[in-house]
């Protein structure tokens, strides 16, 4: 039980550069009190730091490919719910083409806002303090980091996101194809207008899928050898496999 909660401490603890030379006293205590052969302090704060900026890493990489979110079920942006009726009416007036065409564009443009996305989520990792990455280990939970970060950093993200999200949107021209449904739809005889924040939206939808794929390499990086690619890793979490 001891030598998980320290893998797990050790996987969490994220103080990055802003470590402190008491937080990793802390961290080679933690070490010598599992028997873990001796790793420098330096050696620990790269491997701290590597393995969940690997995690964010390989979650945006995936996700900023072509069908990254398009073809991925589990995280594709679907039409806007606040738009449902716009959808269902072009439905009946035989134009789902339409909304065909401007789920891709939705997709699209969150693929592409992806590719900036790394940055800003490493950024917010280096803010994890000794304190937080503490909380966390106490929770016993495999997602813990994802679920930290999504509650803590999601309001700072989210404003350093939208502006990438608002660049893509133009970029593949979602823009002009959302006007265009909504314009149709507006001149529809008695429907009630409707306009719904499509930059607000993908915004929105594109952080909750890269949380989904972090998540995931999170959870692999915290139980599976295979993931830890680097023979620092390999080092630093050796133990927890005993």
């Amino acid at each position: 039980m001891m030598i998980k909660k320290m893998s797990i401490f050790l996987l969490l603890c994220l103080p990055m550069m802003s470590c402190t030379p008491e937080g990793m006293k802390i961290l080679t205590d933690v070490l010598a009190a599992g028997g873990t052969e001796a790793l420098t302090t330096e050696q620990i704060s790269m491997g701290l730091k590597e393995a969940l900026t690997n995690g964010i890493s390989k979650g945006a990489d995936l996700v900023s490919k072509t069908d990254g979110y398009y073809k991925n079920q589990e995280i594709k942006l679907l039409f806007p719910p606040q738009a449902k009726k716009i959808e269902q009416k072009l439905a009946d007036f035989g134009l789902s083409s339409l909304t065909d065409q401007m789920v891709e564009k939705l997709n699209r443009a969150a693929e592409d806002a992806a590719k900036e996305a790394k940055p800003i989520f490493v950024s917010a990792i280096r803010s994890m303090t000794i304190a937080d990455a503490t909380n966390i280990l106490m929770g016993g939970d495999n997602t813990a980091a994802t679920s930290y970060l999504r509650k803590t950093t999601s309001d700072a993200l989210y404003s350093k996101f939208n502006p990438v999200v608002m660049n893509s949107l133009k970029k593949v021209k979602a823009l002009d194809y959302w006007d265009d449904i909504v314009n149709r739809y507006n001149k529809i005889p008695f429907v009630e207008k409707i306009n719904p924040d499509i930059n607000d939206y993908v915004t929105q939808k594109a952080m909750d899928g890269l949380f989904t794929m972090i998540e995931k390499e999170e959870g692999l990086i915290r139980k599976d050898p295979i993931a830890r690619t680097t023979d620092l890793l390999k080092k630093v979490f050796a133990k927890q496999d005993k």
